[in-house]
C-alpha cells in the first residue's frame, strides 16, 4: 500500500514529556559469546502490553565459521516473535518445525504448555563471514491460553501488511494498528510494527490501545523537543495523542504495545506463568530429562545437546 491516511497525525505537535511515562535504558546481556541488549522485562515495567520480554541482538559481525549456536531450550506460557533487520536464524523446534528466517519476516513460535527450540546461524551462511541485526520479544499469554497446545507460524516479508506514507515506512508485524491487521494469530489485543521514518517524518502511535511503547533501534526521534537516542525504549501513559518525530539522521524503531493481562507475571529463566506453581512444574519437568516421554522433547535435527537447568 502506497500511503494511508492512519500514518499522518491530526497535529503535527502531538505529544508532551509528560506523555512519557517511562524510559527504560536496556541491560547487556551475554548469551554465550553473543550480547544483547534486554529492555523488558525492566525494573520499571514489566510488560508493555502482553510484551514480557524485549531483547536486541545485535548488530553483530562474524567471521567465517562463526554464528548464533542458540542451543535446545524450553518454554511455557509465552510466544516468542523473531524479526530480522540483518542476517539469518535456522529455527528448529519440538513441533519437527525447520525453517529459516530472513529480514521482513516473521517467526510466531506459541510455547502454551510446553516447547522445546534451538536457533542456530545455518551451516550455509557460516562459510562466509555473516551479519546478523534483529529483535526478539516475548509475548505473555493470557490464562485461558497458557496450557494450549504448542503451535509454530511463519509469515514471509509479503504477507505483511506494509504502510508508506511521505517520510515513512511501516511494516506491520502482529496485531492491529495504523488501520491494518497482520495476518498472525494473537490471543489478546496488540500492535507490534518495524518503522522506518526520514529525518523530520512524523509518525502517530495508535490511541485505542491500552499500552503504548517505542524502541529505537537506529537513529533518534524526539517527543516535545527532547531527543531520545538509539537503544532506548519509551513507555507512554494510556489514551493521550502522542506523535514522533524523526532525528536528524533518521530513525527506524519498533512499535509495541496492546491490553494489559489481567495481573502480572511470574517469570524464570525462559518459563512465563501466572503462577509460581506452574513454573516449578515446568522446571521439575525439564531437569527429569525424560525427552521420549515427558512434558518436553528435543527438536528434531538438534538433539544431541541441550542447555541444562541454571
Amino acid at each position: 500500500m502506497s500511503w494511508n491516511p492512519m500514518l499522518e497525525p491530526h497535529h503535527s505537535d502531538a505529544g508532551s514529556l509528560d506523555d512519557i511515562e517511562t524510559v527504560i535504558i536496556p541491560r547487556a546481556r551475554d548469551l554465550g559469546g553473543f550480547e544483547v541488549r534486554r529492555a523488558l522485562p525492566a525494573p520499571q515495567r514489566q510488560m508493555v502490553g502482553p510484551f514480557i520480554f524485549f531483547d536486541q541482538a545485535g548488530p553483530a559481525e562474524f567471521v567465517t565459521g562463526k554464528g548464533i549456536d542458540v542451543r535446545p531450550h524450553p518454554h511455557i506460557g509465552l510466544g516468542t516473535v523473531t524479526y530480522l533487520y540483518k542476517g539469518e536464524f535456522e529455527h528448529r523446534d519440538s513441533l519437527g518445525t525447520h525453517q529459516m528466517i530472513y529480514p521482513g519476516e516473521v517467526n510466531w513460535m506459541v510455547a502454551g504448555d510446553g516447547v522445546t527450540h534451538s536457533e542456530r546461524t545455518s551451516q550455509a551462511t557460516r562459510q562466509s563471514p555473516s551479519s546478523l541485526f534483529g529483535i526478539q520479544t516475548w509475548v505473555a499469554l493470557p490464562e485461558d491460553h497458557e496450557e494450549r497446545a504448542a503451535s509454530f507460524e511463519h509469515h514471509g516479508e509479503a504477507a505483511l501488511p506494509f504502510l508508506e506514507a511521505e517520510g515513512k515506512q511501516l511494516r506491520l508485524i502482529m496485531g492491529r494498528g495504523w488501520g491494518e491487521t497482520a495476518p498472525v494469530s494473537t490471543f489478546s489485543d496488540m500492535f507490534y510494527a518495524d518503522v522506518v521514518l526520514e529525518a523530520g517524518a512524523l509518525l502517530p502511535l495508535p490511541d485505542d490501545h491500552e499500552d503504548r511503547g517505542v524502541y529505537v533501534t537506529s537513529g533518534s526521534i524526539e517527543i516535545a523537543g527532547e531527543v531520545f537516542e538509539a537503544g532506548r525504549m519509551m513507555v507512554f501513559r494510556p489514551g493521550d495523542a502522542i506523535t514522533l518525530m524523526a532525528g536528524e539522521q533518521g530513525a527506524r524503531l519498533m512499535a509495541l504495545g496492546g491490553e494489559t493481562l489481567n495481573g502480572p507475571r511470574h517469570i524464570w529463566w525462559n518459563f512465563v506463568a501466572s503462577s509460581r506453581e506452574k513454573i516449578e512444574a515446568a522446571k521439575d519437568a525439564w531437569a527429569q530429562g525424560d525427552w521420549e516421554h515427558g512434558r518436553f522433547q528435543l527438536p528434531p535435527g538438534d538433539d544431541a545437546e541441550f542447555i541444562p537447568l541454571p
